[in-house]
């Protein structure tokens, strides 16, 4: 009944600890995700949660245990020879300077080999993912040569580590030898006449494994407070500070907002946004959505700023098809309308129109046909047309394209900005893009360059104008694409 009650209680606190990390890392900002790699987070969340939800509770309760019959013992040879709880006493006074000398030590390897483990699963990962490449450039020696140098890092850690649990259970043990050996002594030392032969002897059969009892107690408890680094790590990623609230009850936007989708624009127009490398395109549309907080000025949409509207009445308002197609493992369906909110006829309607119809029929279990983890059983031009039907469920007022079509070939781009043309004549459209003819039926053209505006205009106004940065980004564009064409013929 104890353990029942005792596994109850520690299963309770464990599933708060990890709902407590996970919703902290899931309502992280995206600053968390740039500086934390995904090993260190796999890593608290796999590791470190499975020690305290297996090790944690094992090692206490083996504590427990072994403190109860340690007393236990302890009382009946007290009561045999009472001179050996002053021997006690001593001993535990020993014992608690070898377990504060050794912990102060052990606690800093034990959180050494959790930092040292990170690493190794970071290069692991990163070597699977460009394996092709890797090869490609003949480099297998070099990456090898790095994760035995990682390995060797960790397993130096991990030595020491085990070395300093060695060094304790040495000289605890050999104490408690001692300490036996004094209690034998006494017990033949006494008159006969002062003590019953029969409990000398159960004291003395006691007494083999009070050593032992000592020992794993002492042991015992300096492993439960290393084991507790663990803990002390989830924490850490639990406390981990958030994004902005998703809901603002008090700021709330109407339930059709936004209407005209208007952004310091004249409605429903199209803009295209160009720039060279770095020239703070994608910072732009992180600032739309709040992915970063802008450090001044505002963002204003249908006079509501932004930055006063949680970020689920904001976020859910547009409607984005990003540079990297993203699917989930999942079907069809769960992919295209994850929270079902749309009839079948409507999603069908959207595979049409986005050319996948045919695609989807091929499988017998049609909308419930599997989709592989990122959508690795899909091609990365099927993928991206996948988020353009997603889109077209939405039919949200603003729609963004962060370089949707920069991983794709020439033909699906015309296809997807056709489609794009046709099914966004009610919303207003943001096209980040390094492709200019993605851009040059906009109607305005926004150039950046090191995050502020060189020139915002037509593309006709500013193909005139030869000296302006947007007709040199074409007559760039125009020679690359001569060059390219060159090396094929060749």
């Amino acid at each position: 009944m104890a353990s029942n009650y005792w596994v109850a209680w520690a299963t309770e606190k464990e599933d708060r600890l990890y709902v407590g990390m996970i919703t902290s890392i899931i309502k992280a900002p995206m600053s968390f995700f740039d500086s934390t790699h995904t090993s260190r987070i796999l890593n608290r969340s796999s590791t470190d949660q499975s020690t305290v939800d297996t090790d944690i509770p094992y090692r206490v309760a083996g504590l427990v245990f072994a403190l109860i019959q340690l007393l236990c013992i302890i009382i009946l040879m007290c009561q045999v020879a009472w001179p050996v709880f002053i021997l006690f006493i001593v001993v535990v006074t020993i014992s608690i300077w070898y377990q504060n000398y050794y912990i102060s030590a052990a606690r800093e390897l034990a959180r050494m080999v959790g930092i040292q483990k990170a690493p190794i699963l970071h290069h692991i990962s990163e070597s699977l993912a460009g394996a092709a490449t890797i090869r490609s450039f003949n480099q297998e020696e070099r990456f090898c040569k790095r994760n035995l140098t990682l390995i060797d890092d960790y397993s130096r850690i991990t030595f020491h580590n085990y070395a300093t649990m060695e060094w304790l259970s040495v000289r605890v043990n050999f104490l408690f030898n001692l300490v036996f050996f004094a209690m034998l002594t006494i017990l033949v030392s006494m008159p006969r006449n002062t003590i019953d032969p029969s409990l000398a002897g159960l004291a003395a059969t006691y007494g083999l494994n009070l050593n032992v009892l000592q020992a794993w107690v002492i042991w015992n408890l300096c492993n439960v407070e290393n084991k507790m680094i663990s803990v002390e790590r989830i924490l850490q990623f639990s406390a981990i500070p958030s994004e902005a609230p998703l809901v603002i009850e008090h700021s709330r936007p109407e339930e059709n907002w936004p209407t005209s989708g208007t952004i310091e624009l004249d409605d429903l127009k199209k803009i295209g946004v160009v720039g060279r490398t770095g020239s703070g395109k994608s910072t732009l549309i992180q600032a739309l959505f709040r992915v970063v907080e802008p450090t001044s000025g505002r963002i204003v949409i249908d006079s509501i700023d932004i930055s006063r509207i949680g970020l689920h009445d904001l976020r859910s308002r547009f409607s984005i098809i990003p540079q990297e197609p993203t699917l989930f493992l999942g079907t069809v369906r769960t992919n295209l309308d994850p929270l079902q909110q749309h009839p079948d006829f409507k999603i069908w309607e959207a595979l049409y129109k986005c050319r996948l119809g045919e695609i989807v029929k091929q499988d017998q279990r049609l909308l419930d046909a599997p989709v592989t983890e990122d959508g690795e059983n899909w091609s990365v031009g099927q993928r991206q047309l996948v988020c353009l039907a997603r889109v077209l469920l939405d039919k949200r007022r603003i729609l963004v394209l962060d370089e949707a079509t920069a991983s794709v070939d020439t033909a699906t781009d015309n296809f997807i900005q056709k489609t794009i043309r046709e099914i966004t004549n009610n919303c207003t459209v943001i096209t980040v893009a390094h492709r200019i003819p993605t851009v040059i039926d906009s109607d305005l053209v926004l150039v950046l360059d090191e995050g502020k505006i060189l020139e915002f205009s037509s593309p006709k106004d500013l193909l005139i104008d030869e000296s302006s940065a947007f007709s040199k980004l074409v007559m760039d564009f125009i020679g690359r694409s001569k060059s390219n064409h060159e090396l094929e013929l060749e």
